[in-house]
C-alpha cells in the first residue's frame, strides 16, 4: 500500500504564507508526476500547481507569481510555498501523485492525501 500525508495547512491572515508539505509511504517504487488541487466549500476541486519528475511546473492563473510547487525525489516528497495568500484561496488542499508501487505492473496510479485546511482571513 502507499499512502501520502500532508502537513501545514491553518489559519492566517491576508497576505500571508503557508507551506504545505506531501510525504509518501509504503511501496513506492517510483513517482512520476506530482501536483496540488484545492477544494473550496461549494465548489468543485479545482488544480492548483504540478511539476514533474524533470521539475518543470505549470500554475493554475489564479496563483501564478504567488505559489511554488517543489519536489524532493528522494524524500518521496513535494511541497507547495504559498504566498501573499488571499481569502480566495480558502479551500482543502489535496496533494496528488502518480506512483508504480514495488510489484506492480503497467501505468502508475493516481494517489491522493488525506486534505489540509488553509484559511485564509483577518
Amino acid at each position: 500500500q502507499v499512502q501520502l500525508v500532508e502537513s501545514g495547512g491553518g489559519l492566517v491572515q491576508p497576505g500571508g504564507s503557508l507551506r504545505l508539505s506531501c510525504v509518501a509511504s509504503g511501496k513506492v517504487y517510483s513517482i512520476y508526476g506530482m501536483g496540488w488541487y484545492r477544494q473550496a466549500p461549494g465548489k468543485e476541486r479545482e488544480w492548483v500547481a504540478s511539476i514533474n519528475t524533470g521539475h518543470s511546473t505549470n500554475y493554475a492563473p489564479s496563483v501564478k507569481g504567488r505559489f511554488t510547487v517543489s519536489r524532493d525525489s528522494d524524500k518521496k516528497a513535494q511541497y507547495l510555498e504559498m504566498n501573499n495568500l488571499q481569502p480566495e484561496d480558502t479551500a482543502v488542499y489535496y496533494c496528488n501523485m502518480r506512483i508504480v508501487e514495488f510489484g506492480a505492473m503497467g501505468d502508475p496510479g493516481d494517489y491522493w492525501g488525506q486534505g489540509t485546511q488553509v484559511t485564509v482571513s483577518s
